[in-house]
């Protein structure tokens, strides 16, 4: 299994490498999110040694656990990307190097008061609920400015884009990709700094990244099918 990581990273960045050399120059180069969530430790090792340094995981309790036994590492970018609730804020902010749920400003004020002071700030993306589900978490596109504007005044946290998971295999998915680059470009704006654009997954990010996707986030791709029997 840990040669078949490696294989499955090495064509995962030839792959982003190939389409990356299709978008324009003055575009970010885009990242690749290698998301964790419900694999074990020795997977992470297997990624780690095959150049891997950004991992994505779900739930607050397992990026901490995972975060502790992997501390001899040293290099590891820790990236949270599930729904927060407030009783869990402070695992997230004295673990994760990036958010890119935030969805609630009481979130945000909370990750803000509980980073250690002895930690950079933290990353924090916006979720956008893009596709209108009620099952996801996220906001309306109408309520994005707002919360920028209440995240971008808290300490502890830099504002740095904007997330989304758009309807897996919808109909309206490239529309979608489409609408979360017009609202980078909106954020942008009124904050420069907002560059990063979380979007794509193991099924359709070649489609991300031709609009916009600074971050790609692969966990299929990469681990193979996940075990949800035993997470939070």
């Amino acid at each position: 299994m840990m040669n078949n990581i490696a294989e499955q990273l090495a064509l995962a960045y030839q792959q982003l490498h190939k389409f990356s050399e299709s978008r324009p120059a003055s575009w970010p180069q885009p990242r690749l999110i290698a998301v964790s969530k419900t694999k074990p430790v020795a997977d992470i090792v297997a990624a780690f040694a095959a150049g891997q340094r950004q991992f994505g995981e779900n739930y607050p309790q397992e990026l901490a656990s995972k975060a502790a036994e992997l501390t001899h590492l040293g290099e590891l970018e820790w990236h949270f990307i599930g729904p927060l609730q407030s009783n869990k804020t402070k695992l997230v902010a004295e673990t994760a190097s990036w958010v890119h749920s935030i969805d609630r400003e009481k979130i945000a004020r909370r990750l803000s008061e509980q980073r250690p002071p002895q930690l950079p700030p933290l990353k924090v993306l916006l979720q956008i609920n893009i596709s209108a589900e009620t099952s996801k978490a996220g906001i309306a596109p109408a309520e994005m400015l707002s919360l920028a504007a209440a995240v971008a005044s808290l300490p502890g946290l830099q504002l740095c884009g904007l997330m989304a998971i758009p309807e897996a295999q919808g109909k309206n998915l490239e529309q979608d990709f489409a609408a979360m680059q017009q609202l980078s470009q909106q954020l942008q704006q009124l904050y420069p700094q907002a560059i990063e654009l979380s979007m794509g997954m193991s099924d359709d990010w070649p489609l991300a990244l031709r609009y916009g996707a600074t971050m790609i986030r692969l966990g299929t791709a990469i681990f193979g099918a996940r075990n949800y029997d035993k997470h939070e």
